[in-house]
């Protein structure tokens, strides 16, 4: 660093050469795209927001006024704490690389979705083979449930504790593994167990599909590429219909027939097996948690094609610190990340009663092949074009604006069938309504939910954060499944769909309360920089 004048007898007199660093400074922050700028000063123990310019010499940790670094200062270094390796991977283009992550992520998700759907018609198919009670299908559904919460806890806990590469693929293997038991159970006690494998896979892929496409994708892209990957649910609710359709109409005996949809879920899980644990490490992880630089830039730098520089300097006692979650800022947070994935899968039951509601008034008598037909039908044009749109709106309008939107729309539509409960013998309308409600349940919270907590936490609690969200909206799920069907048949569809209408409401007002908005931000902004001139040398990231 260029040495300063000395500083004049008067207090409001700048050097020739401060201005120029602070004016340098600034300039560069600013056409790099980082919005905050603030010299920081502290006793060598302060915590201070990631993106910014700090001073740090030898001997006085960090300093509040480049003009107090004078010559005998040796050793006096300005850095920055937002290192070119994070910059490269926040700037770079959409490559290959990306829309390989996104399909070997996204297919877990496929999985996911086929299974949810092809357990519905196992079951239906099961009841009169096995005998089965409604207390038992309630275990086997509740079964699930559980152990996707359980799975979200545990995969988000360990992918913060053992890095994301070492954790990545586990969970596919367990959602393979658990589809073939599940297609060989031989009564109905295996089933459950092999069902709450499948479960645990399910929940896990929420933290850790999310988390590792949110740490590769750059600024400008990132809620497209996260949104892609969730789609691909869509397109496995699109799968499970038309395979058990398939099975169910060339005449395959039913005791075989829910074997092999079982069983095939197991492909496109095992079919990238292999991608995710060929999967490198995080770049980001590598920076802000293991704290390997040469690692970090050696990653950035094979991910993205730009040359990244790790060097050794006397600043190298600036690093990313690790946060606690359990400070009111987190915990506000996580309050709006957890509390609005619960709360849409509370009010996504709506949903599921005015389908069962259309499907027995357009086709009263119908078999079970072409009540699945006519609800993929509806889905496909309905439901799954949100996914997409959302996919390519999510970096222009924002997450609060498109979550706080989905919520207020079913809101509105179930408030209608609580005014107006005669809308659901007009099947037209009926339907219409329920189209229009499905589009932005999908385009706005469902898909929302799972974008925001992979990017409103710092990078050591961010698989951790992310796995209680998800772990949230199984508990909701559990609510909308067991609890309401009870509130429905005691009160009625009126004051059911008036419940669900505040419920959606209350969703709306919690996204705009305490969900953060990540729109066109760099993940570093809820990183915190830690200067400490007791720590042994690190290597700090520059260029």
């Amino acid at each position: 660093m260029a040495r300063s004048r000395p500083i004049s007898e008067r207090r409001d007199r700048i050097s020739h050469s401060t201005i120029f660093l602070s004016l340098y400074t600034l300039f560069t922050i600013r056409t790099r795209g980082f919005h905050k700028w603030r010299v920081a000063c502290g006793d060598g123990k302060d915590r201070y927001p990631l993106n910014q310019w700090v001073w740090i010499h030898r001997d006085r940790g960090v300093c509040t006024d480049p003009s107090q670094l004078k010559p005998s200062h040796k050793g006096a270094t300005r850095v920055s704490v937002n290192p070119k390796v994070l910059e490269a991977m926040d700037e770079s283009r959409l490559s290959g690389f990306h829309w390989k992550t996104m399909f070997t992520a996204g297919m877990g998700f496929f999985t996911d979705a086929y299974d949810l759907f092809i357990i519905g018609t196992v079951t239906a198919i099961l009841t009169p083979l096995w005998h089965l009670s409604t207390a038992q299908l309630s275990i086997l559904n509740s079964t699930s449930l559980a152990a996707a919460a359980l799975g979200a806890l545990f995969f988000g806990k360990l992918m913060d504790k053992l890095g994301r590469k070492a954790m990545y693929g586990f969970e596919v293997i367990m959602l393979a593994v658990g589809a073939i038991l599940s297609a060989c159970a031989p009564s109905f006690i295996w089933l459950v167990i092999f069902r709450f494998i499948v479960g645990l896979g399910v929940g896990g892929d929420y933290p850790t599909s999310s988390v590792i496409m949110t740490e590769y994708s750059n600024r400008k892209n990132r809620g497209f590429m996260v949104t892609m990957v969730f789609a691909m649910q869509g397109l496995g609710l699109l799968a499970g219909p038309l395979v058990a359709s398939i099975l169910l109409s060339v005449g395959i005996p039913h005791d075989i027939a829910w074997r092999i949809m079982l069983a095939l879920g197991a492909i496109p899980a095992a079919s990238v097996i292999y991608l995710r644990r060929r999967m490198p490490e995080s770049p980001r992880y590598l920076m802000a948690v293991k704290q390997d630089a040469d690692a970090a830039a050696s990653a950035a730098q094979q991910l993205t094609g730009q040359a990244v520089r790790a060097l050794e300097e006397s600043a190298s006692r600036a690093v990313i610190a690790k946060q606690s979650l359990w400070t009111p800022k987190h915990l506000f947070r996580l309050l709006g990340t957890a509390g609005s994935w619960f709360l849409i899968d509370v009010a996504f039951y709506g949903n599921s009663v005015s389908s069962q509601l259309i499907l027995k008034a357009l086709l009263p008598h119908a078999q079970l092949v072409t009540t699945t037909l006519v609800a993929t039908a509806i889905f496909m044009v309905a439901a799954l074009p949100g996914y997409f749109v959302a996919a390519n709106l999510m970096d222009k309008w924002g997450r609060k604006f498109i979550q706080s939107l989905g919520f207020v729309v079913m809101a509105a539509a179930y408030a209608a069938l609580f005014l107006v409960p005669s809308i659901a013998k007009m099947p037209i309308l009926f339907l219409l309504l329920y189209a229009v409600s499905y589009f932005f349940i999908e385009f706005g919270p469902n898909t929302t939910t799972f974008l925001v907590p992979s990017e409103a936490f710092p990078t050591n609690l961010r698989g951790t954060a992310h796995g209680i969200s998800a772990a949230a909206g199984k508990i909701g799920a559990f609510l909308g499944a067991f609890v309401l069907p009870g509130i429905l048949k005691a009160a009625g569809l009126s004051v059911t769909m008036g419940l669900l209408a505040g419920v959606a409401l209350l969703g709306a007002l919690l996204t705009l309360l305490a969900v953060p908005e990540m729109k066109q931000k760099s993940l570093e902004d809820t990183e915190e920089i830690q200067v400490s001139p007791q720590a042994t040398a690190h290597h700090s990231i520059v260029g």
